[in-house]
């Protein structure tokens, strides 16, 4: 019974799955789960800025964007570049 847990909770967050039911935004905790990782780690990646893909902050709600998830799934590179650390620095 553990092995058929294990392969739902797999295909659960496959590629495939996600683009079939997520919208164009998925919750933090859910996009951790894909990347294999706990949801406190990923709050920790989004606070510091190196969450592997795009998050929006919209009021006090953070979303995880479905099309970066994806291609990071699917490229293995991360789409983060810390381009907001220090953007408003004068030069």
């Amino acid at each position: 019974m553990d092995t058929q847990h294990s392969a739902i909770q797999v295909s659960r967050y496959s590629p495939t799955h996600i683009r079939a039911t997520w919208g164009g935004t998925g919750s933090v905790e859910e996009a951790s789960k894909a990347f294999g990782f706990s949801r406190a780690k990923g709050y920790d990646l989004v606070r510091q800025g190196k969450f592997p893909c795009r998050v929006l902050r919209i009021g006090r709600s953070t979303r995880v964007v479905t099309t970066s998830l994806l291609r990071v799934l699917d490229s293995g590179e991360p789409e983060y570049n810390g381009a907001h650390e220090g953007a408003l620095r004068p030069s």
